[in-house]
């Protein structure tokens, strides 16, 4: 699906940076292979990945400027999730 192209990218990017918290990095390469299997529903992988990435925000350790990175690919997944329960 092209339109999560964009966010996968970006949990890609948020992922490989050194200065994120290993079991960080691990939960985000989790979301994006939920949003990447294709054999789930839209739906399933998105709430997946947003759930995933919840918990990952909530992180003490996560820096402040990673923790916005994730709350901008959260908001990207909400928009996203709304647009296709509109269809």
């Amino acid at each position: 699906m092209t339109e999560l192209q964009p966010v996968i990218q970006m949990l890609n990017e948020l992922s490989q940076d050194r200065t994120v918290p290993r079991n960080v990095r691990t939960a985000l390469v989790n979301a994006k292979e939920d949003l990447s299997n294709e054999k789930l529903d839209v739906d399933f992988r998105v709430s997946s990945a947003i759930s995933i990435l919840d918990e990952v925000a909530n992180d003490i350790n996560l820096p402040p400027y990673s923790r916005t990175q994730v709350w901008n690919v959260v908001s990207a997944l909400e928009t996203l999730n709304a647009s296709l329960k509109k269809k």
